[in-house]
């Protein structure tokens, strides 16, 4: 594995794509400020404005670091900036007077908003999040290779649980011991969620109780995390045996990410704990089966509730208060890209659309049962790109 800078050619067909959905729908450009588009669209992440016009060539003005910017970036125009007047004059020579400027509403901050509005007061300031979000939402060939990449980093990660699980160690022992693997191996560290105070760090690593204990983060598990003030994923909890111990984590590499989920066990585990894995593994085999371009990802959710109806737990499906709708969704830059797979989410399926699919069951006071792969969709269907034995895992 090596670094990857993002080739010439993808940031064309990506710029492309957005000046035509820019000209389709009447704006004369977009700046560009939020780090993931920022990378998609540059090819870096420093500290810049990327203005992309309806026509003609993209231009990167960066205040910190240029030189590394240059160096990231295959973009031609790329220049040092000072200042946003700098940013207002550059835009001003290629928008019509009294013309549509994009700006990512989904992310930007309020105080950021109101300054491009002073800077641009002849400017009708349009949202032009949902084009990124559509475009970025099909992963070319060179993007699915880094995910794939990445698929490599989790099975090497996960390789490792049972030399590194131990009965009586805490939670945060054995997902330090995890993330050393990452790293060695070049996981990046940031795990990006674009939701409004959502975050990750790296994952999940939880263990009985604590793998069904709620958080606020918009996923089925939880954890009590450290502290409150970052109270979510791995705590002091001490491994036991006979109980669920849940790995969920978000391999990075080059950018590009996967989400992963196994169930291990020192020991085993109750009945009713096994035949809801078992539950969860029917589901993702259907899911595969019906997750054809053109499959509406609403249909999907509804089957896979089915499926749990059926078996009767369904009141523990992906969680038993303030539970999540949804049961995939979009990874790449972000954890939280498009398509989701949820009740009531009118999305059919494309090819080249990339989804971590996550059936799982959570009981409280017991723990969380399930799995989590990451799929491509291909014409054919889904191909699995992560890979490890779904069975739960006894140490």
């Amino acid at each position: 594995m090596s670094q990857a800078y993002t080739p010439a050619r993808e940031l064309s067909a990506r710029t492309r794509k957005l000046q035509e959905l820019m000209s389709q729908n009447d704006l004369d450009g977009a700046l560009i400020v939020q780090k993931a588009d920022l990378f998609y669209f540059s090819g870096t992440a420093q500290n810049a404005y990327l203005f992309i016009p309806t026509q003609g060539e993209p231009f990167l003005m960066v205040k910190k670091s240029f030189k590394r910017a240059g160096e990231e970036s295959a973009l031609k125009n790329v220049a040092p900036l000072k200042g946003l007047e700098e940013v207002a004059g550059s835009v001003s020579t290629q928008v019509k007077e009294k013309g549509r400027l994009g700006l990512e509403f989904d992310v930007l901050p309020a105080s950021q908003y109101l300054k491009f509005k002073s800077i641009f007061p002849q400017l009708e300031l349009v949202d032009v999040s949902k084009y990124i979000r559509e475009i970025r939402m099909i992963k070319s060939p060179y993007e699915i290779d880094r995910m794939k990449e990445a698929a490599d980093l989790n099975f090497a990660m996960f390789s490792e649980v049972d030399r590194i699980l131990r009965e009586g160690m805490t939670e945060v022992e054995l997902a330090g011991g995890l993330e050393a693997v990452y790293r060695r191996k070049g996981h990046q560290g940031g795990v990006r969620v674009r939701g409004f105070n959502q975050e990750l760090f790296y994952g999940h690593v939880l263990s009985g109780w604590n793998s069904a204990y709620p958080s606020f983060f918009d996923g089925p598990t939880g954890g009590t995390g450290l502290n409150p003030s970052y109270p979510q994923g791995a705590g002091f909890k001490k491994i036991g045996r006979n109980e669920p111990i849940v790995v969920d984590y978000v391999g990075v590499y080059n950018g590009y990410m996967v989400d992963q989920t196994r169930i291990f066990a020192i020991g085993t585990l109750s009945e009713k704990l096994m035949k809801a894995h078992e539950t969860a593994l029917k589901i993702k085999a259907r899911i595969v089966q019906d997750a054809l371009p053109g499959a509406n990802g609403k249909d999907l959710y509804e089957a896979a509730c089915a499926i749990a109806r059926d078996a009767g737990l369904e009141e523990y499906f992906m969680g038993f208060e303030d539970r999540p709708s949804f049961i995939g969704h979009g990874v790449g830059i972000e954890l939280d890209d498009l398509p989701v797979i949820a009740r009531n989410f009118n999305l059919k399926l494309k090819a080249g659309m990339v989804f971590a699919l996550e059936p799982k069951f959570i009981f409280p006071g017991e723990g969380a049962v399930g799995v989590e792969d990451t799929f491509v969709v291909t014409e054919r269907g889904v191909e699995q790109i992560t890979r490890f034995d779904d069975a739960v895992q006894t140490v």
